[in-house]
C-alpha cells in the first residue's frame, strides 16, 4: 500500500543545500513514497527549461529509479532530505535537459499508471 504524501508540507520544509527545483523535488518525494511500485511512471519539468537554479528542466521517474540509485550507492531519502533532486536524477541518467525554451507557461507533471496486467 502506498502511503499518502503531502508535497505542499514537504516543500515548505526546504532546508537542504542540494540542487533542484520543485519539479524534481516532487518526483523524488514520489519515488520514495511509491518505493518501486510497478507500472507507475512520471515526468515533471518546467516549461522554460530550468527547474530551480540549474540547467535541468525536470526528470523522469520509473519503477526501477530507486533500485538504480541504490545500485550506485545513492540514498534517496538522504538526497530528498538534502533537497538534491537534480543530483539524484542526474546520477541515474533520468534528468531532462531541454535548454532554454524561451517560454514559461507553467510546470508540467504527468503520471502514467499501467493497467494491472502490464509491466
Amino acid at each position: 500500500m502506498v502511503q499518502p504524501l503531502d508535497l505542499h508540507r514537504r516543500r515548505q520544509g526546504f532546508s537542504g543545500d542540494g540542487a533542484g527545483g520543485r519539479n524534481v523535488e516532487c518526483l523524488l518525494a514520489m519515488a520514495v513514497a511509491l518505493a518501486g511500485q510497478p507500472g507507475i511512471h512520471a515526468l515533471a519539468g518546467d516549461t522554460d527549461g530550468v527547474d530551480g537554479q540549474e540547467e535541468i528542466a525536470g526528470a523522469l521517474l520509473a519503477p526501477d529509479s530507486l533500485a538504480r540509485a541504490r545500485a550506485i550507492g545513492l540514498s534517496p531519502l538522504d538526497m530528498l532530505a538534502n533537497n538534491d533532486g537534480h543530483g539524484f536524477f542526474g546520477a541515474i541518467g533520468d534528468a531532462v535537459i531541454t535548454g532554454p525554451t524561451l517560454t514559461n507557461v507553467n510546470d508540467f507533471r504527468a503520471i502514467l499508471i499501467a493497467a494491472p496486467d502490464q509491466p
